[in-house]
């Protein structure tokens, strides 16, 4: 009888952890919005914020955009010969970027490098004893390292998406003008007059949605790391693929909800 309920066991002992850990988030992303709207405020460190993970992600992003969106030309015009409609690329490239693939391949992207990074550096501020510092100078970690980073993450992941939207465009523009024989004018009208303001809604909500989730998972797992090197490296990989995961899942929520008929 054992041997039938111990992979049972594992099962249920699976399940009842990831309860358990998306109830730990739960409640950590509540109390970050507690802090939010209750003074002292941290401007500077705010800035900060904004500098690292907004403008110093725009290559990364800028250069993920380009070749996806030439690519996407590519693919599109490959298999679009095949049914004598070739000339559907703008508008498939303008919609596949701004709908799906620029938001989120941005959040994955930010997933990969500031989540990682978030999560590193808070995890060893716990290790150093850095946090316990701030509470001995009567400062709340989650005002100074939580709520900064969260705040800049809505802030600047919306207008991350938008430039990799264009720049993805444009990669798409590059490459069908310039190897696919299509005319520029025509193209960029095309690509202007098929996409909707909802499409570029959505397209920016949904960058802020993932910026705090990549924000928040990498503070929660900073915060709650182990002690040591390892416990470092355990948050670190565990914030980069939560935040993965829950940005894919809640892209396709979100689509559900913009999109549904």
């Amino acid at each position: 009888m054992a041997v039938l309920t111990r992979p049972l066991a594992a099962v249920g002992a699976r399940v009842l952890a990831l309860f358990a850990m998306i109830g730990r988030v739960t409640l950590f992303f509540l109390e970050t919005l507690s802090h939010v709207v209750r003074p002292p405020f941290y401007a500077r460190e705010l800035g900060v914020q904004v500098l690292q993970i907004g403008w110093l992600s725009l290559p990364v992003v800028g250069l993920t955009a380009v070749f996806t969106g030439g690519a996407l030309a590519l693919q599109i015009y490959a298999g679009g010969a095949r049914f004598d409609a070739e000339a559907v690329v703008p508008q498939i490239v303008a919609i596949g970027m701004v709908r799906e693939l620029g938001p989120v391949l941005v959040g994955l992207m930010i997933a990969a490098r500031v989540t990682s990074s978030i999560a590193a550096e808070i995890a060893t501020m716990k290790v150093t004893e850095q946090i316990d510092a701030l509470v001995t100078l009567s400062t709340h970690p989650m005002k100074y390292l939580t709520v900064p980073r969260v705040l800049a993450a809505l802030i600047t992941v919306p207008v991350l998406v938008g430039v990799g939207d264009i720049v993805g465009i444009f990669g798409g523009y590059q490459v069908a003008t310039g190897t696919l024989g299509f005319n520029p004018a025509t193209y960029l009208k095309n690509t202007v007059d098929f996409l909707e303001p909802l499409d570029v809604i959505s397209s920016l909500v949904k960058g802020a949605v993932f910026g705090v989730i990549a924000a928040v998972m990498g503070c929660q797992a900073g915060m709650n790391s182990g002690r040591g090197a390892q416990g470092v490296g355990r948050a670190t990989k565990s914030a980069v693929e939560a935040a993965a995961v829950m940005i894919l899942a809640a892209n396709f929520l979100l689509t559900g909800v913009f999109f549904s008929l």
